[in-house]
């Protein structure tokens, strides 16, 4: 028995797991450890593919499983924290058409799943990607509710805004618009060791260790939001 083989495809389902706890985690409102479980699951969902390339053992069945895994912690996860966020901002609600509300913010969860079974058959995202990668879309959901936790007693304009159910839906929107947008994202990999080649990646990485060192959970959200911004600025002025 090849016990090699089997590693890559029992890491991704560790993903699931963690995925799956974070679940509970979200049932419960506990989003600073569902936030940590996705975070985890993340970090497996690296080595799953680091570790079938090491080994030689990239196959189909990894491919679909790691998608099923993402689908989980990345998908469903962050869609089930915009559906708590919704609901507590809509708990006057109660009666008509409005008491679904909070149902929209799976649409998290949908932009998801056509993110990743458009990735498994696109060619073009082998080294770097069009439209935000889901796990980066997970931790900036899965930011908000923190965000909300902590800075809310500091600023009034933190509370307003990611309590108002209209602002929380347009985050959904954009969510799922940005996950399958065709937007080409800069890649992160750093291929030749000199700055000239890779100052677009370590300016970014230097002002994202910045932000996460001062701003904590804030900054995972502004993180994102810097990726994708830069992104276009490189896209549009930067490359020419």
């Amino acid at each position: 028995m090849n016990i090699k083989k089997h590693i890559p495809n029992t890491i991704t389902l560790l993903n699931l797991l963690c995925g799956c706890i974070a679940l509970v985690f979200v049932s419960h409102d506990r989003f600073e450890m569902a936030f940590f479980f996705v975070c985890l699951g993340i970090f497996l969902d690296f080595f799953d593919g680091f570790f079938a390339r090491l080994f030689k053992v990239s196959g189909p069945l990894g491919l679909q499983l790691d998608s099923l895994a993402d689908m989980v912690t990345s998908g469903v996860v962050p869609g089930f924290v915009m559906f708590k966020m919704m609901q507590s901002s809509s708990v006057y609600m109660s009666e008509g058409y409005l008491q679904f509300f909070p149902y929209l913010g799976f649409i998290i969860t949908l932009g998801s799943c056509f993110r990743l079974a458009k990735f498994n058959i696109d060619t073009r995202q082998t080294d770097s990607f069009i439209g935000l990668p889901t796990p980066a879309n997970a931790l900036f959901i899965l930011s908000l509710p923190l965000v909300l936790e902590y800075y809310s007693a500091e600023s009034l304009m933190v509370l307003e805004i990611l309590t108002e159910k209209w602002v929380l839906l347009l985050v959904s929107l954009f969510s799922a618009y940005i996950l399958n947008a065709e937007i080409p994202l800069f890649s992160l990999k750093i291929k030749k060791f000199n700055f000239k080649d890779n100052a677009l990646q370590i300016i970014f990485l230097a002002i994202s260790v910045l932000l996460l060192f001062f701003l904590q959970y804030l900054g995972v959200t502004l993180v994102i939001l810097f990726y994708v911004l830069l992104s276009v600025i490189n896209n549009k002025f930067l490359k020419k």
